[in-house]
């Protein structure tokens, strides 16, 4: 039962870090002028972009362990759906992600802020599969 514990816990944390960014933290950088924002994004993206892939990867491999060690298939889903965040990051998101990386501070302006918008809609999908892996953790759970 730890297992599925474990992964639930994994799974929320991602979640609610997922969810902080596109409430809390996505709306007040594009509150500031296009070279702050920019700014507030590549340092920000540096930080979480460890811990965000960290706990989908160990959430991933907790859900894997849950399905054997439980012998429920349905932590699998959960495992998959947190799994799921790196290719969908590194195909929809990553050209977005390099493009902010690419710009320098004198070069913010609208494309700046246009990419950090694309960026905040596109992280939604990794707060969507993050919620949609502990709503399958509940599932597996009870």
């Amino acid at each position: 039962m730890l297992t599925g514990q474990l992964t639930t816990v994994a799974a929320a944390l991602f979640t609610g870090a997922a969810i902080y960014v596109n409430v809390a933290e996505q709306p007040a950088r594009q509150a500031l002028a296009a070279g702050p924002m920019l700014v507030q994004w590549q340092a920000s993206y540096r930080r979480a972009a460890v811990m965000q892939a960290s706990l989908a990867l160990i959430g991933g491999a907790l859900g894997c362990w849950a399905a054997y060690d439980l012998a429920d298939r349905r932590w699998l889903l959960a495992a998959l759906l947190l799994i799921a965040n790196w290719p969908y990051t590194l195909v929809c998101i990553k050209p977005t992600n390099d493009a902010l990386h690419r710009l320098a501070l004198s070069e913010a302006g609208a494309d700046a802020r246009r990419l950090v918008a694309t960026w905040g809609r596109l992280h939604a999908g990794r707060s969507a599969l993050g919620l949609a892996a502990v709503l399958a953790c509940l599932w597996a759970g009870h």
